[in-house]
C-alpha cells in the first residue's frame, strides 16, 4: 500500500491524475513566468553585451556596445522601446513552460514514485536519487521545448535590433516558427538545443532536487507543517542553487540562439556550445559566464517561489496530494 510522506494530504484522485498534475504544473509556471518575465528579458540583453568582441574577432569590424547594468538596462528598455516591451517574447515563453515545466514535473514525480523509488525509512527520497531525477527530467523536458525557447530569445532581441536600425527578423510567434523552419528546416528549430538542454538539466538539478530535499527535510526534522511557510523556505533555497548552477550554461545558450545563421543552418559566430564557451572566456574572461547572474537570481528566486506556492495550492485545489 502507498505510504504517504510526512505532511501529505489524502491520496490523489484515481481519474486522470497525470493530466491533472500536468495542468497544475503548466498553470503554476504560466503565473510565475508572467510575474517575472521582465527580469528574464533584462538578463537576456545583458548576456548579449560584450558579444561584439566576438564579432570583431570574426569579422574584423564591429564596435563595442555601451555596457549597462541590470537596472539601467531595464530602464533603457522602458525609455527607448516602451514598458510593454519588457514582456516581449512572453508568449513563446509560456508555450515553452507548458511543455517544459509540465513535462519535467510529471517525469520527475514518475521517476520518484515508480522508477527510482523512495527509501523504506518512512518514504524519504535520497538526495542522489533526487539529483538523477532532476537531471533526467530537466534535460528531456527542455529538449522537447527547445523550439519555443529559440523563438523566445529571438523575439526578446527584436527591440534592440530595431533601435540599431536593423530589419526585424520576426513579426510574431507563429511567423518566427515558420520562418526558422522554412529557412533551415525542422532541424533549425532545435538550434542551440545542446546548451539549452545542459542548462535546463543543471537548473532543474538545482531547483527540483533542492526543493524536494529541503521541503521533506524540514517536514521530517522541524516543527513546520506542509504549508506555505515550508514551501516558501524550500523554494528560496532552490532558486539560489538553480541560478548558481545554470547561469554559465544560460549565457552560452543565449549567445548561440541569438547568433546569425547561414543557409545551411550553421552558426556564423560559434561552431558549438564548447566553442562559444571557449571564445567567451578567452575574449571576455571567466566572469563573463556569470553575466546576468543578478537578474537571473532575482528572477529565479521570485519565479521559484511563485511557481512552487502556486503549484502546491493548485494541486490541493484539484484534490491531488502535495508534491
Amino acid at each position: 500500500p502507498h505510504m504517504a510522506a510526512p505532511g501529505r494530504s489524502a491520496p490523489e484522485p484515481a481519474q486522470w491524475p497525470r493530466l491533472a498534475k500536468l495542468a497544475a504544473s503548466a498553470c503554476a509556471a504560466t503565473v510565475a513566468e508572467l510575474v517575472t518575465f521582465p527580469l528574464d528579458l533584462t538578463k537576456t540583453r545583458l548576456q548579449i553585451q560584450g558579444e561584439a568582441g566576438v564579432r570583431e574577432h570574426v569579422r574584423r569590424a564591429a564596435s563595442q556596445p555601451a555596457h549597462r547594468g541590470m537596472l539601467s538596462t531595464a530602464v533603457g528598455i522602458v525609455r527607448e522601446e516602451g514598458p510593454l516591451k519588457l514582456w516581449q517574447g512572453a508568449t513563446p515563453a509560456i508555450y515553452r513552460h507548458i511543455v517544459y515545466s509540465g513535462g519535467r514535473m510529471l517525469l520527475y514525480e514518475q521517476l520518484r514514485e515508480s522508477v527510482l523509488g523512495r527509501s523504506k525509512d518512512g518514504g524519504s527520497f535520497p538526495v542522489w536519487k533526487a539529483a538523477v531525477g532532476g537531471l533526467v527530467s530537466g534535460a528531456l523536458g527542455q529538449f522537447l521545448a527547445s523550439p519555443t525557447d529559440l523563438v523566445k530569445v529571438q523575439m526578446q532581441m527584436e527591440g534592440k535590433r530595431k533601435l540599431e536600425g536593423q530589419p526585424p527578423r520576426v513579426r510574431g510567434v507563429h511567423h518566427a516558427f515558420i520562418k526558422i523552419a522554412s529557412e533551415g528546416g525542422l532541424r533549425a528549430l532545435w538550434a542551440g538545443w545542446a546548451p539549452n538542454v545542459q542548462r535546463a538539466a543543471l537548473v532543474n538539478l538545482g531547483d527540483l532536487t533542492t526543493y524536494d530535499s529541503v521541503k521533506h527535510f524540514l517536514l521530517r526534522n522541524a516543527t513546520l507543517q506542509d504549508n506555505c511557510l515550508c514551501h516558501g523556505l524550500a523554494s528560496t533555497c532552490s532558486g539560489l542553487v538553480a541560478a548558481t548552477m545554470g547561469t554559465p550554461a544560460d549565457v552560452v545558450k543565449t549567445r548561440i540562439m541569438n547568433q546569425p545563421w547561414d543557409s545551411n543552418g550553421k552558426g556564423l559566430l560559434y561552431k558549438s556550445s564548447v566553442d562559444c564557451l571557449v571564445q567567451t572566456v578567452k575574449i571576455e574572461g571567466f566572469l563573463s559566464l556569470y553575466k546576468g547572474f543578478l537578474p537571473t537570481w532575482l528572477r529565479m528566486a521570485p519565479w521559484s517561489m511563485t511557481f512552487w506556492l502556486s503549484f502546491e495550492q493548485i494541486r490541493r485545489a484539484l484534490g491531488i496530494d502535495t508534491f
